[in-house]
């Protein structure tokens, strides 16, 4: 079994934790050694999984190899983290629930450092680049590209052929229709419908998904 840690020691860390034991439940994978967190004192227990090991000082300077999954749902945080990570030991694996579906293995392509949930379904000839988190139930269609560091949170619908970049966050429930195109760093409000593509860096609410002005 693989050595790993979670970095994020919250509830996400939890989940991704109990996300673990599932897949060693059908294949022995993961040996779960503890959580990194710079918010959290080391030496702190985290529910019955194990023990805060340290931040990122402490995971820069762990010798050996180790894999390390991160379980913050802020696409910015994640981006600051990996470019913080120096240590050249650390690997980043894809965690992928045993229940997800995939129509085409195939044709599917992910990069690394991705976290899939139970349930999320992916059609045919769909991309993933690095450091995604689909968290639960997510559908996603035939040609989708999907950038790199974005969140999806529970039972999120993306139609087919639809392209999206990087750094975005998609609320629970929320929809995108086909061939739309979603930029970077858009945020998308719980249950709002997307037809139309939007700006980056902006908030989306409501079906169909209007630019919020704040």
């Amino acid at each position: 079994m693989k050595q790993i840690a979670i970095y994020g020691a919250g509830g996400f860390g939890r989940e991704v934790a109990c996300l673990l034991n599932k897949i060693n439940e059908v294949e022995p994978t993961w040996e779960l050694i503890g959580f990194f967190d710079d918010g959290v004192e080391k030496g702190t227990q985290v529910s019955h999984f194990g023990k805060v090991l340290g931040g990122i000082n402490e995971l820069n300077a762990w010798g050996g190899e180790l894999s390390i999954a991160i379980t913050i749902g802020n696409p910015k945080i994640v981006q600051k983290i990996i470019t913080n990570i120096t240590n050249p030991n650390i690997w980043f694996p894809n965690i992928i629930a045993p229940t997800v579906y995939f129509a085409d293995p195939e044709t599917f392509r992910i990069g690394k450092g991705n976290i899939i949930q139970k349930h999320c379904s992916f059609s045919c000839d769909v991309t993933i680049g690095d450091f995604n988190v689909m968290d639960g139930a997510d559908v996603f269609g035939h040609d989708d590209v999907v950038g790199s560091f974005n969140t999806f949170m529970p039972a999120m619908r993306i139609s087919g052929e639809v392209t999206i970049g990087d750094g975005n966050f998609f609320g629970v429930g929320s929809i995108i229709l086909q061939q739309i195109k979603v930029g970077n760093n858009i945020r998308l409000g719980a249950a709002s419908v997307l037809m139309r593509k939007p700006k980056d860096g902006c908030l989306y609410m409501g079906n169909p998904a209007k630019k919020m002005e704040l």
